[in-house]
């Protein structure tokens, strides 16, 4: 099975080198002049990472200027190795790594946008601060994405959990990334704006046609081991998605509400400890040498291409991918 979502554990326990292309061609050859060559083959779904992420980089550096992958998963061993220091990584060890990276990845990307939006410097940004996204100015609400409420007030609003109308960097960290929140207000907003993607007819409620034919495919990978979201759907599907949509249907009126879709909204969004542990049990189901379920220093050495290596093959699209980027 060819996993989604992977990307390269951090060589500088940052951003640093999260980008490669082709499992095992490149991984060790990331330098300046590589990066610069093959950016036009990189994601843009999410900024890349600054240059200066690279300072602490200079010191697995060896003299052909490639990284010493052995030196620096050395380094990165006992930092995985903590829940017990036993020699050896298991998958809770390695999803925690996975999620404590992928967390501060994302922090520091909403830091940044929060120096860009909060104009006055006050620490907060407000809803007249965050200026949407210039198509909209040129756009009317019969435009194509106009509805998507991601950048509206609604939005704003909800990510406001102390209600004081203005977002400090927790809370705009749930604006820019609601899948990850806690925020009740927010995952109710997600579950409104994911009936009004999928109230085809308009009614304002989700029938059982709207829910089989898209978001009953989204929890089912979500739940199968494979998460391959390719599945075709037929008759024999049927009766599962009837039974999932009666357990979700608490009134039985024969509709979901924004509210009944609260239970699975976290398999609709699916947040960054989920991909943390999809990652984990890939990178352990493919350097695990001996089976035994964790990895020990030796088998890390031996499978540099498992941390180091993206998912973009050369013989596969690349629009084909979601990009995700945690395991660093």
């Amino acid at each position: 099975m060819t996993p989604c979502r992977l990307t390269p554990l951090s060589l500088t326990s940052s951003s640093a080198a999260r980008t490669v292309t082709g499992r095992g061609s490149t991984w060790n050859t990331l330098t300046p002049s590589w990066f610069n060559t093959n950016r036009t083959r990189l994601p843009e779904l999410s900024p890349q990472p600054e240059w200066e992420d690279f300072a602490d980089a200079e010191d697995y550096l060896n003299d052909e200027e490639r990284f010493n992958v052995t030196d620096r998963l050395v380094v990165l061993f006992p930092r995985i190795d903590v829940e017990p220091a036993d020699g050896f990584v298991t998958e809770h060890e390695l999803t925690q790594w996975n999620l404590q990276q992928a967390e501060r990845e994302v922090m520091h990307r909403t830091q940044r946008e929060m120096d860009v939006h909060d104009k006055n410097k006050d620490g907060f940004v407000s809803f007249a601060e965050y200026e949407p996204p210039s198509w909209v100015l040129n756009a009317d609400n019969t435009s194509f994405g106009y509805d998507m409420g991601w950048w509206k007030e609604e939005h704003f609003n909800a990510s406001d959990a102390d209600g004081d109308g203005l977002l400090n960097i927790t809370e705009f960290n749930d604006f820019l990334h609601p899948a990850d929140t806690k925020n009740p207000k927010l995952l109710q907003w997600l579950c409104k704006e994911e009936l009004r993607e999928r109230d085809t007819d308009k009614d304002g409620k989700v029938n059982f046609k709207e829910f089989f034919h898209g978001l009953f495919d989204m929890v089912r990978n979500y739940d199968e081991e494979g998460h391959n979201s390719s599945h075709q759907f037929d008759d024999s599907m049927e009766a599962p998605a009837k039974k999932l949509f009666a357990q979700l249907d608490k009134d039985g009126d024969g509709y979901l509400s924004d509210v009944e879709l609260l239970p699975v909204i976290g398999k609709l969004h699916p947040s960054e400890s989920y991909y943390a542990k999809q990652q984990a049990d890939y990178i352990i189901s493919q350097a695990d040498a001996d089976k035994d379920g964790r990895l020990t220093l030796a088998e890390m050495i031996d499978n540099p291409y498992v941390f180091y290596s993206a998912i973009f093959n050369d013989d596969e699209d690349e629009d084909d991918y979601e990009y995700h980027d945690e395991f660093r």
